[in-house]
C-alpha cells in the first residue's frame, strides 16, 4: 500500500508539472505565477508523502530482517544439535570398528598360527604316506613272490570273485523280492482271473477251417459238376472259392482264404442241392441272391456282439467287419465268439480294477478286427486292426490296445495289459481251441530244443500240452539262485521265438543226489 501511495505521489508530480507547463503556456503571466506556487505546494505535499512510505518500507524491512535473523538462529541451533547427535553416533560407531578390527587382526594370528600347524601336520602326513607306499610295494612284492601271481593277475582274481558273490547275492534278492511280489500278485490276480471265469461260461469250439457241404447222394456230384464241368466252373468263378469234389462219400469240399465267400458257397450250393435246378444262369442267381442275404446276417452279427457287450457308437462299416469275424476261424475258434468273450472277460477284470468298464468291453470286443482281413492286407492282423480302428474314428487308447495286444507296439496303459490277459485267458482256456498236430509237435520240440540250449541244462520236457515246462539242470554246475535266473533266460527266449496262445511256465529243477553202496 505504502509503495502504491509512493508512485502515485510521483506520477502526480509529474502530472503536476506537465500542467504547470500547459499552464504557463495558455495562461496570461499573471496566472503563472498562481500555477508555479500551486505546483511548488504539490511537490511539497508528494515529498512529505514520499518521505512517509520511505520511513514505514524501512521499518517493514527492519521487522522482516529480525524474523529472518530469528529464524535463521532458531534452525542454526536445530542443525547444530543433530550435527553433534551425528558426531557421537559417528565416534561410537568408530569405537565398535575399531574393536572389530582388533578381534579380526586376534583372529588373524590365531588363523596363521593354524596354519602354521597343518603345514607342519600335512608335512608329516606326505611323509607317513611316503613310508607307507614303500611298505605296501614291499609287500606286494612280498605277496607277488609267495602267490606267484602279479598285482593285475590278482585284482582280475579278485575282481571274478567279487563278481560272483555280487551275482550270487542279486540273485538271492531278485528271488526274494520276486516271491515276495508273486505272493501279493498271485493272490489279486488269481482273485480277478477266477472272479472273471466264474462270471463267464464260453462254448468249447466246434468249428473247423475248411467247409463241408453233404450230398443226398454221390450222383448229386455229377450234376454239380455238370457237363463239361460248365456247374462247377460257374460256381468257382461266382464265389471265388475252391470246391473239391474227390472220393469223398456224399461229400464236397469248398476250400478258400476268404470265410465270407466260402460261407456264401456254401450256402448257395445247399440251396440248389434242396432246389435241384443247377445250371449256370441259376448258380449265378443264387449266389448273388446268397450274399446279399450274408451281407445281412454280417451286420446283423456285427450289431449283436455290439448289443450284447453293451457298446455302442461304432461305425456302421467296423459293424460289418466285426460281423465278418463270425465266419473266421483262429486254431478252429471262432473270432466273433473270441472276441465277445476277451470283451466280457476286459470288462469284468476292469471292474475288479476300478477301471472304465465300457472302455476295456470295447477294445476286446475290437482287438481282432484286424483278422476279418487279414486275407487281403499284408501285415500282422494287430496292426491292421489299430489302423482299421483308427480310420474309422476310435479313440488312440482303443488303437493303442488293438495294435499292442500281441505286442507288435509297445503297451502304454493298463488297458493294454487288460486285453492282453483276456485275450490270453480266452484262447488258454481248455476247450477253445484245437491245434494241428503237426504244429503241436513242433512246437514242442522247439520248447525242448530252447530249454536245451542253455549252458548247465541236462534234460527238458514239454508237458501239460506245452503250457509247462520242466527243465532239470546239474547242480554242479548252477547254484539255486543260478537256477532262477535261468528260468527267466529261458522263458524270456521262448517269448522272443515262439508264437503261442496264453502262457508256457518254465520251472527249472535242480536236486543234489548222493549215492553210496555198502560192500560186504
Amino acid at each position: 500500500m505504502n509503495e502504491y501511495s509512493f508512485i502515485i505521489g510521483v506520477i502526480g508530480i509529474g502530472l503536476g508539472f506537465a500542467v504547470a507547463y500547459w499552464m504557463k503556456g495558455k495562461l496570461s503571466s499573471e496566472k503563472m505565477r498562481a500555477a508555479e506556487e500551486e505546483s511548488h505546494r504539490i511537490v511539497d505535499d508528494a515529498k512529505r508523502r514520499s518521505d512517509t512510505l520511505l520511513k514505514e518500507a524501512k521499518l517493514e524491512a527492519k521487522d522482516k530482517l529480525f524474523k529472518m535473523k530469528s529464524e535463521f538462529d532458531a534452525e542454526t541451533r536445530e542443525t547444530r544439535n543433530e550435527l553433534k547427535k551425528e558426531e557421537r553416533r559417528l565416534i561410537q560407531k568408530e569405537e565398535n570398528l575399531d574393536r572389530k578390527i582388533e578381534q579380526a587382526d586376534r583372529k588373524e594370528r590365531e588363523l596363521s598360527r593354524e596354519e602354521k600347524k597343518i603345514a607342519k601336520r600335512e608335512a608329516e602326513v606326505e611323509q607317513a604316506e611316503l613310508k607307507y607306499s614303500e611298505l605296501l610295494e614291499e609287500q606286494k612284492q612280498q605277496l607277488e613272490k609267495i602267490s606267484g601271481l602279479t598285482a593285475e593277475q590278482a585284482k582280475e582274481l579278485l575282481i571274478r570273485a567279487i563278481e560272483n558273490e555280487a551275482r550270487y547275492e542279486g540273485a538271492k534278492l531278485i528271488k526274494r523280492i520276486e516271491n515276495e511280489a508273486k505272493e501279493e500278485a498271485d493272490k489279486r490276480a488269481k482273485k480277478i482271473i477266477a472272479t472273471a471265469i466264474q462270471r463267464y461260461a464260453g462254448d468249447f469250439v466246434a468249428e473247423r477251417t475248411v467247409s463241408v457241404v453233404q450230398l443226398p447222394n454221390d450222383e448229386m456230384k455229377g450234376r454239380i459238376i455238370g457237363r463239361e464241368g460248365r456247374n462247377i466252373r460257374a460256381l468257382e468263378a461266382s464265389t471265388g472259392i475252391d470246391l473239391i469234389i474227390d472220393d469223398t462219400p456224399e461229400a464236397v469240399i469248398l476250400s478258400g482264404f476268404n470265410p465270407v465267400r466260402r460261407e456264401v458257397a456254401r450256402l448257395s450250393l445247399m440251396r440248389l442241392i434242396s432246389d435241384g435246378r443247377i445250371h449256370p444262369a441259376r448258380i449265378e442267381d443264387v449266389v448273388k441272391k446268397v450274399g446279399h442275404e450274408v451281407d445281412v446276417v454280417i451286420k446283423e452279427a456285427g450289431e449283436q456282439a455290439a448289443f450284447d457287450l453293451g457298446v455302442h457308437g461304432i461305425h456302421n462299416e467296423l459293424i460289418k467287419v466285426i460281423g465278418r469275424l463270425k465266419f473266421r476261424t483262429s486254431y478252429a475258434q471262432n473270432v466273433l465268439q473270441h472276441s465277445i468273450e476277451v470283451g466280457f472277460l476286459s470288462g469284468i477284470m476292469a471292474a475288479e480294477l476300478g477301471l472304465n468298464q465300457k472302455l476295456a468291453k470295447r477294445m476286446g470286443l475290437l482287438h481282432d478286427i484286424g483278422k476279418a482281413i487279414d486275407h487281403e492286407v499284408e501285415g500282422p492282423h494287430a496292426l491292421i486292426g489299430s489302423k482299421l480302428a483308427k480310420k474309422y474314428g476310435e479313440s488312440q487308447k482303443i488303437i493303442q490296445a488293438i495294435a499292442s495286444h500281441h505286442e507288435e507296439a509297445p503297451p502304454s496303459s493298463v488297458y493294454d495289459f487288460l486285453i492282453q490277459a483276456a485275450d490270453g485267458l480266452s484262447g488258454a482256456r481248455p476247450g477253445a481251441r484245437k491245434e494241428l498236430l503237426e504244429n503241436y509237435v513242433k512246437r514242442l520240440e522247439d520248447l525242448e530244443k530252447i530249454a536245451n540250449s542253455f549252458d548247465g541244462v541236462s534234460n527238458s520236457y514239454a508237458i501239460q500240452a506245452g503250457r509247462e515246462m520242466r527243465v532239470l539242470v546239474d547242480s554242479g554246475i548252477l547254484s539255486d539262485e543260478e537256477a532262477t535266473l535261468l528260468s527267466k533266460d529261458i522263458a524270456k527266449k521262448i517269448e522272443e521265438s515262439l508264437t503261442f496262445p496264453g502262457q508256457i511256465k518254465v520251472m527249472v529243477i535242480r536236486e543234489t543226489r548222493a549215492v553210496e553202496y555198502a560192500n560186504k
